[in-house]
């Protein structure tokens, strides 16, 4: 089995994420465990899992979906993004290696653009060239200089590319902060992400949450096993309070891994979204 955990350029039409959540389920032997939408992120993260064959088809209509209902061109959020389908990332599960993810990611990539015209940018483990490993340097505005991976355009003109790979568990965290200042959010960003000399497998970026008027800190966590998550909560809690605020709330972004919450429950539980059905284990016993 793999998950699939794709993020769209979609947060405040819930018409357009409904019609791609709905591409996605109606494939057979797929589940989509949930979905959660940000407006000022503009962006929807959709979870789901099942059979291999399954799990491709469903990420490519719903990249298909996404490449019919956004335009790019008329959108405006403060998450860093290249497409309307912008990362779809495939996670081994059980009885599945990383070779079966980065598989899907090719079958997956070479589908989006055969079917839609949408150009495959492949990374993580999927990633063809060494400097395309880590998706914020595909990301970036322009891309990497070098053309797709898939495709023979850089971006279709609407919808943008779709960056495609494979990787482990990934734990997104946010962090609202009790201040407006994105200043201090950036600032504390740059002091727990491992590419600014802080903690290893953390990146992090600050932002400004218009419909909160307040600052976040927004964490993708890539090796669980090998980050103190306690230790990066209160290195934030600390930054904060030195510079003249503190930590409004926590939430959590799709699922984690059972192993990861035994690991760190309060780091999980003080997410205010946080339930027991975000361990995706708990999903698994009824797709086998």
């Amino acid at each position: 089995m793999l998950e699939c955990v794709p993020n769209f350029s979609e947060g405040r039409d819930p018409a357009v994420v409904r019609a791609i959540v709905e591409a996605i389920a109606r494939e057979p032997g797929v589940r989509v465990l949930g979905w959660e939408s940000d407006e000022d992120h503009h962006r929807s993260v959709v979870t789901f899992a099942g059979h291999n064959d399954a799990v491709i088809e469903a990420a490519v209509r719903g990249a298909g979906k996404a490449a019919e209902l956004i335009d790019l061109r008329k959108h405006v959020g403060v998450h860093p993004r290249v497409g309307a389908a912008d990362v779809i990332p495939f996670i081994p599960l059980a009885g599945s290696s990383m070779d079966d993810a980065v598989a899907a990611a090719n079958r997956a990539g070479g589908e989006i653009w055969k079917r839609y015209g949408v150009p495959v940018y492949f990374y993580g483990a999927a990633a063809r060239r060494p400097n395309r490993q880590r998706l914020e340097l595909v990301r970036r505005t322009g891309f990497d200089g070098v053309p797709p991976d898939v495709g023979d355009i850089a971006a279709h003109p609407t919808a943008g590319a779709a960056v495609v790979g494979a990787r482990g568990f990934l734990i997104a965290y946010n962090v609202l902060l009790d201040t407006p200042d994105t200043a201090i959010a950036q600032a504390i960003a740059r002091k727990i992400r491992e590419s600014s000399g802080g903690f290893k497998f953390v990146k992090a970026i600050g932002l400004h949450l218009k419909t909160y008027d307040r600052a976040q800190v927004s964490m993708n966590l890539t090796n669980f096993a090998a980050t103190p998550l306690e230790e990066v909560f209160r290195t934030i809690e600390h930054e904060a309070a030195l510079a003249g605020t503190r930590v409004h709330s926590c939430e959590l972004i799709g699922f984690i891994p059972q192993a990861a919450f035994d690991a760190a429950p309060e780091f999980f539980r003080r997410a205010e979204n946080f339930i027991p059905t975000r361990i995706i284990e708990t999903h698994l016993l009824d797709l086998k």
